[in-house]
């Protein structure tokens, strides 16, 4: 059995991907602004990833701005038929690096036409509208014009399958009065389970759930009763975190990222860690103290 398919499939949209995928967003450079230091290694990185089975990559046009598809562009296209890769818009970056709302229909339509180009695509497997109300967090707003313009652009033939990324469980119901949503991206971990209501409620109808943050982002998760469990399984932190997520709901896809090919292969051989009951007990002791301090 190859390493992945332990990890399990879901449908995203009308696309089957294994349950364990990649995040390109530390492809960029430091702050996922500007180039990577090494672009000989991040092309490395996305070739092992597909290599490796990996058939769901996570990227955005607004990392870097445009480093990140321009990579994958380049390390991958012409695309494998299986891969999915999926995008994000609504926001974007200042000349110093900020990340800002870029939510007009002009800003939204510019994204998915800036993303094909640099991806080298003639339509978006998924294209995620990233909220920014509140960068860090959701946070309650009406986003109707906004799925509504994504929508337009999916019925022109650009966008294949439409998915949300930092709302709350009120914004996705008003994205599904106007469309299909196909997945859902919050920040979510062992510590940062605000979404556990969410998870269970996309789980029933069918719909992913792709947590970012497996272990806080930039600011990440320091706990004693995780590195103990790693220490006892002979694993990483995040490996047994990645673990905890596959075992949480069969609906929960991930895309651990990272700009090393070490490290891509311990995040991939997560799907081969078995949790006993137990363990899962002591996991689910973890609990916040803090959430990232990034948007992804």
């Amino acid at each position: 059995m190859h390493s992945l398919e332990q990890a399990g499939t879901f449908l995203l949209g009308s696309r089957p991907v294994f349950r364990l995928g990649y995040g390109a967003m530390q492809l960029a450079g430091p702050g996922v602004f500007g180039p990577p230091k090494d672009k000989a290694a991040a092309l490395s990185v996305l070739r092992t990833a597909v290599e490796s089975g990996v058939n769901h990559i996570d990227t955005s046009d607004f990392y870097g701005p445009h480093i990140t598809n321009q990579l994958i562009r380049e390390a991958l296209s012409p695309y494998r038929g299986d891969l999915t890769i999926v995008t994000k818009i609504g926001a974007r970056r200042d000349d110093q690096g900020a990340w800002l709302p870029a939510a007009s229909a002009h800003e939204l339509t510019q994204a998915v036409h800036d993303n094909l180009r640099n991806l080298g695509a003639d339509v978006l497997d998924v294209v995620n509208l990233r909220v920014m109300f509140n960068a860090f967090g959701p946070s309650e707003g009406a986003i109707e014009e906004q799925v509504s313009v994504l929508a337009e652009l999916q019925q022109q033939g650009l966008v294949r399958h439409i998915g949300l990324s930092n709302v709350t469980r009120t914004q996705v119901a008003e994205a599904q009065r106007l469309c299909t949503v196909v997945c859902v991206q919050n920040q979510y971990n062992l510590a940062h389970r605000q979404d556990d209501a969410l998870v269970d409620e996309l789980a029933r109808q069918g719909i992913a759930y792709v947590p970012f943050f497996p272990l806080g982002g930039f600011s990440p998760l320091q706990s004693t009763q995780l590195s103990s469990i790693a220490l006892r399984l002979g694993a990483t932190p995040l490996q047994v975190a990645l673990a905890w997520l596959l075992k949480r709901s069969p609906n929960v896809l991930l895309i651990p990222g990272t700009s090393s090919v070490d490290h891509l292969r311990q995040n991939l051989a997560s799907a081969q860690l078995a949790l006993a009951p137990e363990v899962l007990a002591e996991l689910d002791c973890v609990v916040q103290d803090r959430a990232g301090n990034h948007p992804a």
